[in-house]
């Protein structure tokens, strides 16, 4: 059995803490969206505008946090799974993290999108709220497209790849690598129009796989630190 060094160790909590991260940003955009701003309510670009003016402050921050940073979370996890999994199926490995990494760019340039357009809509929206819409018509659909609004192509894709290696291997659970074939599925599913609702369940279960994900890298790290200190004889 490969004993971990601490630099091992080190890199499984750094992505342990991320994937909690993820989890989290996951469930505070739920209820921020759908609930206290009710962004899907507004059907109009006006309306849309009139939202962001409304909420910008909170806004900005609500897509830092669940694009911006969710991205660059994203990204150290895909990387810390490829260095825990790559030994088990490593062409399949590889090309997860590759996967992994253009969906987390893709989030992180979602976000920016989003946050630099919504600072032009609401600096414009105070002399002409008209073109202010016609600017946020034009914004919103790169930045929706960037982070999956399309379906979840690269996110399913990614998960699924990642529970192939999993049942693979013995790094994770087989539990988790079967739970993680479900929502790569769902996710992927969610490409084809009619099944675009599919990215709801693909997000709601994302959420319990990170948390999983996080857990198990946590104590994988304690459980490799107990190992490596068996492993090594007393100088005495």
């Amino acid at each position: 059995m490969k004993v971990l060094t601490s630099d091992d160790t080190g890199r499984l909590k750094a992505g342990g803490v991320a994937a909690l991260y993820l989890a989290l940003a996951l469930l505070a955009a739920i209820p921020y969206f759908l609930l206290v701003v009710d962004y899907p309510s507004a059907s109009t670009a006006a309306e849309k505008v009139a939202l962001i003016v409304g909420n910008y402050p909170s806004m900005y921050a609500m897509y830092l946090v669940t694009y911006v940073v969710f991205g660059l979370a994203l990204g150290v996890v895909a990387l810390v799974l490829y260095d825990r999994l790559r030994g088990d199926a490593p062409f399949v490995a590889r090309a997860a993290v590759v996967v992994g990494l253009l969906w987390s760019a893709a989030l992180v340039a979602s976000g920016l999108v989003t946050t630099y357009g919504m600072t032009t809509v609401e600096a414009l929206a105070k002399t002409d709220r008209a073109q202010a819409a016609l600017a946020w018509q034009a914004i919103e659909p790169v930045a929706l497209g960037l982070g999956g609004a399309g379906g979840e192509l690269l996110g399913g894709l990614w998960v699924l790849l990642v529970s192939w290696v999993v049942l693979r291997g013995g790094a994770l659970s087989k539990a988790f690598g079967w739970f993680g074939v479900v929502i790569g599925v769902v996710g992927l599913a969610s490409v084809v129009p009619p099944l675009h609702d599919a990215a709801i369940v693909f997000g709601l279960l994302q959420i319990v796989w990170f948390v999983w994900l996080g857990v198990a890298l946590l104590r994988t790290k304690e459980a490799a630190a107990e190992r490596s200190w068996v492993a090594q004889p007393s100088a005495a």
